[in-house]
């Protein structure tokens, strides 16, 4: 794979799908929490937590319960997220191969962020659980219902003044939402997603050290 970037000096990564997949850790774990309600959803299964990957608090709520109350289920999955964020803390979830060398790696080189469409937590669960942090200078997530992920790729870029990022995502949102901030798109094939039409794409995540 030939190098096809001039003058980056930055990589703003999603998260889910493309540095980890914890799909059966938060289907266990959101589990453990719905089957406490009286509600005729008892469980979320790993293939709905595949489908739900990418979307906002919001969005996952209208899915999983419909037919409730809007601040019922609001409360339901605030309470599994805590939960969620509980469990992945104390038992992590699957890295993606090869992922803390290529992280090192790059990190001599670039500045590396992360922006993902989780809630508060989520993405500390994942720094802390595997020590992380020491390779990622900041991150993102939405913390108001009405903040798209490409508002925050723009508020990562303009807080750290990176004058050239890029963005690496697993989903067509992702790379909608890269293209709304006015980046370079990286598809990581190997995530949840599918994305109709890219320029860069890598099949695994070293990848990225012949790309960029």
């Amino acid at each position: 794979m030939t190098k096809n970037f001039k003058d980056i000096d930055s990589i703003i990564f999603d998260l889910d799908g493309t540095l980890w997949d914890s799909r059966k850790e938060v289907a266990d774990s959101w589990s453990e929490i719905i089957k406490q309600y009286d509600y005729k959803r008892q469980d979320v299964s790993f293939q709905e937590i595949n489908d739900l990957m990418g979307k906002t608090i919001d969005e996952i709520e209208d899915i999983l319960f419909p037919d409730i109350p809007k601040e019922k289920r609001t409360e339901i999955l605030a309470e599994a997220c805590k939960h969620e964020n509980e469990y992945l803390a104390k038992y992590g979830a699957r890295l993606f191969d090869n992922l803390e060398d290529t992280l090192e790696n790059l990190s001599k080189k670039y500045r590396l962020f992360i922006v993902s469409n989780c809630q508060t937590g989520y993405i500390e669960a994942f720094l802390n659980y595997y020590n992380l942090d020491k390779y990622f200078e900041d991150y993102e997530h939405p913390k108001k219902p009405e903040t798209v992920k490409s508002d925050n790729i723009k508020l990562i870029a303009k807080r750290n003044n990176l004058k050239n990022p890029v963005y690496v995502g697993d989903t067509q949102g992702d790379a909608n939402a890269t293209k709304e901030a006015g980046l370079e798109f990286i598809y990581a094939s190997y995530g949840f997603g599918n994305v109709e039409e890219y320029k860069y794409k890598i099949e695994k995540i070293e990848d990225l050290l012949d790309l960029v």
